[in-house]
């Protein structure tokens, strides 16, 4: 059996931009994809810290060390620029295999300075 378990997450940075006019993904600065160890194309889960609201979307890489964190397409509606956000990376873990412990990622309020926490 496969359980899945916590295996990143981007804690509280801050939404740049929100674009309905696109086919939809949340766009990321990579410099805090690579600490995170999220990966362009991966399923994640974002939770706004603003609203509740909480949706699933795919990430794309954004420029390095330009700060973005854009929702894009469907759930642009969703958020505001400046909300703050969770987003959730999860693994799946063979039943009796040991879950990998979490990479969690803070930024600056421009999300830039990335800080690995755990």
């Amino acid at each position: 059996m496969l359980r899945c378990f916590l295996g990143a997450k981007l804690h509280r940075v801050v939404v740049t931009d929100a674009c309905t006019d696109y086919v939809g993904s949340i766009e990321i600065d990579s410099a805090l994809l690579e600490l995170s160890g999220i990966a362009p194309g991966e399923r994640v889960q974002v939770a706004d810290l603003a609203n509740g609201q909480r949706f699933e979307t795919y990430v794309i890489e954004g420029a390095r060390d330009s700060g973005t964190v854009s929702i894009n397409g469907a759930a642009a509606l969703l958020v505001k620029p400046g909300d703050r956000v969770i987003v959730m990376q999860y693994v799946w873990v063979q039943t009796g295999e040991e879950p990998p412990l979490p990479r969690i990622v803070m930024a600056d309020d421009r999300n830039l300075d990335p800080r690995l926490l755990g």
